[in-house]
């Protein structure tokens, strides 16, 4: 809980994965991460995209995901950044009703982008490349890419803390939840030091 807020049942109180993914998932989405830092890292200084936009798009890819340990961090950072308690929690129940009509195709591209596991399909990347332009639509799918990884991650992180307190997840086990932790921990440099070599030789904003 937070003051003025409260992490929706479905998330705080559930005793199954909404998503479960595999190591080489894992994996992946960490190779990831460095070309979607420079992108936003970039956003940063020329506020392509407003930082609520972009904490819009991962409390969306959170919600799909139902990711209890991130919803907590990213709710701190909403309200920090000044964001509505209410609108927070609107974003994590799954609802619309607080989506800026020039927002709504990108918060669309971001729960199909975590139905589909990281993988969107290209020509749903390019109608938000027509619609938001190349440069926003990069900083979309950055968004997205580096929520994804934090998910991947903090879904056993999270039924793990859930397993200490007496409540296990019904659909996991204490090996799946630490072997995703422990091996999360010893292939995060390897998979960054890939993904580097990716951003430098990949133009492409799309390539895997």
């Amino acid at each position: 809980m937070f003051k003025g807020i409260s992490i929706p049942d479905s998330i705080a109180l559930q005793q199954n994965y909404k998503r479960k993914y595999g190591f080489w998932e894992m994996y992946m989405a960490f190779t990831r991460i460095p070309g979607a830092a420079v992108k936003l890292s970039k956003n940063r200084r020329k506020q392509l995209l407003s930082d609520h936009f972009v904490e819009r798009l991962q409390l969306a890819v959170t919600e799909v995901n139902g990711c209890a340990a991130c919803s907590y961090a990213h709710t701190s950072m909403a309200l920090k950044m000044g964001m509505d308690a209410e609108e927070i929690s609107s974003m994590l129940s799954g609802s619309s009703a607080f989506v800026n009509p020039e927002e709504a195709k990108a918060i669309l591209f971001a729960q199909h982008f975590t139905d589909k596991r990281g993988k969107p399909e290209k020509e749903t990347y390019q109608t938000i490349v027509e619609h938001y332009g190349r440069e926003r639509a990069e900083i979309i799918l950055a968004a997205c890419r580096v929520m994804i990884a934090g998910n991947i991650y903090g879904l056993p992180f999270s039924a793990f803390q859930s397993r200490r307190k007496g409540k296990p997840y019904r659909n996991s086990t204490l090996f799946y939840e630490l072997g995703m932790l422990a091996g999360g921990f010893l292939i995060l440099l390897p998979a960054l030091l890939h993904g580097l070599l990716k951003a430098a030789f990949c133009s492409g904003n799309y390539a895997e």
